[in-house]
């Protein structure tokens, strides 16, 4: 049985249309590359776009410039960019994906939705610094692994939204170890156990 579909607060109609047609992208893709879990298609709405959504009410007000590094399937770097189409149409969207086939796809659901964003088919090391108001990561890497990425491509000032599960408390005093930054938690509205991480200020100790 399908779950029922949990509301994205704050948006248009046209918004939730979008988000429905990308939804149903990944569906049609998703057994010819695997974009996500093939257990969590019968929920995707759930588990993947408003999992996804629920990140751009953290975000700088009207940020320029937006990276989503790991960007897989394009949660949350395509619905960020879906949404910021009506909330924040200066924000410049930049994904980097370096899996090739994955990164098709994503150039693809930009395409279909309308979006001008640049997808960078590379490893997130190689990239050039981007220097940008808001990165978000999702189940890429844990944070001591995310922070060297993080702090090469955040400009002065600008924060990562990082969703996390159950261990993202662990993940914390772990990261503490090596690195200095500054963080708030927040509940995520999808998963009891998991929060939204906001990261600034990082710096290696």
């Amino acid at each position: 049985m399908t779950p029922n579909k949990l509301p994205i607060p704050d948006v248009s109609r046209e918004t939730f249309e979008k988000l429905e047609q990308f939804s149903a992208l990944v569906e049609k893709w998703n057994p010819h590359i695997n974009l996500v879990s093939k257990s969590t298609i019968p929920d995707i709405w759930n588990r993947h776009v408003v999992d996804s959504a629920q990140l751009f009410q953290f975000a700088n007000y009207a940020p320029k410039t937006w990276l989503d590094i790991g960007s897989g399937g394009g949660f949350p770097g395509i619905v960020m960019a879906v949404i910021a189409l009506e909330k924040s149409p200066v924000t410049k969207f930049t994904l980097i994906e370096s899996d090739q086939r994955k990164s098709t796809f994503l150039r693809t659901a930009a395409r279909e939705l309308g979006l001008q964003i640049e997808i960078l088919a590379e490893r997130v090391e190689d990239v050039p610094p981007q220097n940008a108001d808001v990165v978000t990561a999702r189940a890429l890497a844990a944070l001591s692994e995310l922070f060297p990425y993080l702090q090469r491509h955040l400009a002065d000032g600008g924060c990562a939204i990082l969703p996390k599960g159950k261990t993202y408390q662990d993940e914390i005093k772990a990261a503490r170890q090596d690195w200095r930054f500054e963080i708030k938690s927040h509940p995520s509205m999808t998963d009891q156990q998991a929060q939204i991480l906001i990261v600034k200020d990082i710096h290696r100790d």
